[in-house]
Formats: structure tokens, C-alpha cells, sequence
């Protein structure tokens, strides 16, 4: 089994909301084969605490705009690592720090990764091509 096209489309939405504030190291994983709750995670780092929360802010922004809600949030209170459970994705914005420490995309190794299409890419893309 694979994502659903809901979850990739919001995958798509939350990374280029993301990207949209800075934020690096986007990474979406398809976690539908060992996990039954959620399709997706989205991990993001931030370079510090407001980023983070700017970053975590954005995306939930972006995905209430397009009628996702969210069922869950943690972790806004610090900055260090919040999660936004949306029921199809499920979205970790960490600081770098946290990022490094829980090592998600090293638990979830085997796991498909997504490819996003953010801006800066369809830019390089587009200069390489010239």
C-alpha cells in the first residue's frame, strides 16, 4: 500500500509552505506500510526556535486554506520540535538540534521517501536546462 493522492497532494502544499520559510532539510517519507494511522511524515528543521514555530505556523496555514485540519499539535510551546497531526500526514518541523538527536529519517530507513517539487528546485532545474 501506498500514500493516498490526498496525502501527496498536502505532502506537495506543507513542503512548499514549508520552503516558503526557509526552513532546510525537508524530507517526506511514505510510512504506510509499517504505520496504519497516517500515510506520510514530513520532517523540516528550522535554525531556531521562531523559525521553527514560523515554519510549523505556515504549514498549518497553507493546509487549512485547503481543508485539512488539524487533529493534533504538540511541541509549540518550546520551539525545539512541533508535530501537526493532520490524519494523512503527519508534519515534524524540528530544530536542528532535535533533528539530529531523534535521527526519524534513521528509524524510518526503509521507508519510500517522497520527492518533493518545491520552487528553488523548478529554478535550478529550469537554469540548468538554459
Amino acid at each position: 500500500m501506498t500514500a493516498s493522492a490526498r496525502a501527496l497532494e498536502l505532502t506537495q502544499i506543507a513542503a512548499q509552505a514549508a520552503d516558503s520559510k526557509q526552513a532546510e532539510d525537508l524530507v517526506a517519507l511514505d510510512v504506510t506500510r509499517p504505520l496504519q494511522l497516517t500515510d506520510v511524515f514530513l520532517l523540516a528543521t528550522g535554525r531556531n526556535e521562531r523559525n521553527v514555530l514560523a515554519i510549523a505556523d505556515e504549514i498549518e496555514d497553507r493546509l487549512l486554506q485547503v481543508g485539512a485540519k488539524p487533529l493534533r499539535r504538540e511541541g509549540r510551546s518550546e520551539g525545539r520540535w512541533a508535530l501537526i497531526d493532520f490524519g494523512d500526514i503527519v508534519v515534524h518541523v524540528f530544530h536542528e538540534e532535535e533533528r539530529q538527536y531523534y535521527s526519524l529519517e534513521r528509524l524510518w530507513s526503509d521507508c519510500p521517501v517522497i520527492p518533493l517539487e518545491l520552487p528553488a528546485d523548478q529554478t535550478q532545474a529550469a537554469e540548468q536546462s538554459a
